[in-house]
């Protein structure tokens, strides 16, 4: 019974370990992006421009996605963070859809940064792994 218990620890918190590690490089990369986009927003703004946002909105989208990331690195508002993530990467991919840029670079790393969101919350909350169990195929 004792070597069960120890030996379900381990497993958790290996689990937890590579939770954290897929969140945090979804953190880094959020926030170097936010960091760009308020402390030079010229590296950005031609781009911003060709999806046909003003280059004046890279401040406010800096902030927005470092409020973000700040909220999915804090275990207690990591589940608001994950969806506002969520919001802002579905609005990006929307926006490569709208410039018929279908399967882009930016769609296929708005969508994995999404799925490594979620991942690495689902392997370091327990509360989500319990709200959202991996069943078996098999029995």
């Amino acid at each position: 019974m004792l070597g069960e218990a120890t030996a379900e620890n381990v497993n958790v918190r290996r689990i937890s370990w590579a939770g954290w590690t897929i969140s945090s490089i979804v953190i880094l990369v959020l926030a170097a992006d936010a960091a760009v986009n308020l402390f030079s927003p010229a590296m950005v703004g031609a781009q911003m421009q060709e999806t046909g946002f003003p280059t004046s909105l890279a401040f406010p989208l800096g902030l927005i996605i470092l409020l973000c990331a700040i909220l999915y690195a804090i275990p207690r508002t990591a589940m608001l963070g994950a969806i506002l993530i969520t919001g802002f990467l579905g609005g990006a991919i929307c926006t490569h859809f709208r410039l018929g840029e279908i399967g882009s670079p930016p769609q296929l790393i708005s969508l994995l940064l999404g799925v490594m969101a979620w991942g690495g919350l689902y392997f370091r909350d327990k509360r989500l792994r319990n709200l959202l169990p991996v069943r078996s195929a098999i029995g």
